[in-house]
């Protein structure tokens, strides 16, 4: 199974507000620590509510925690 093309910098935004901890940030947005863990490994992409809640989480509009990474060769 292919990886999501949505990449995001949610380990370094944790590590910058004082080494927030997966279950920290979980608490904060309503989820597990397991979800929280497979959205930063891209192996899960998180709702566009919950991306939401995840930048307000660290003040950052959605870009700068959320970014498409756009296959080669696409059209779009």
């Amino acid at each position: 199974m292919a990886r999501p093309p949505i990449r995001n910098d949610i380990r370094t935004l944790r590590f910058l507000a004082g080494e927030m901890t997966q279950a920290d940030l979980g608490q904060q947005v309503g989820l597990t620590r397991q979800t929280i863990a497979a959205i930063e490994q891209g192996r899960y992409s998180p709702t566009l509510e919950t991306a939401f809640r995840i930048a307000r989480v660290f003040d950052k509009p959605l870009e700068a925690v959320f970014q498409w990474a756009e296959e080669a060769g696409s059209d779009d």
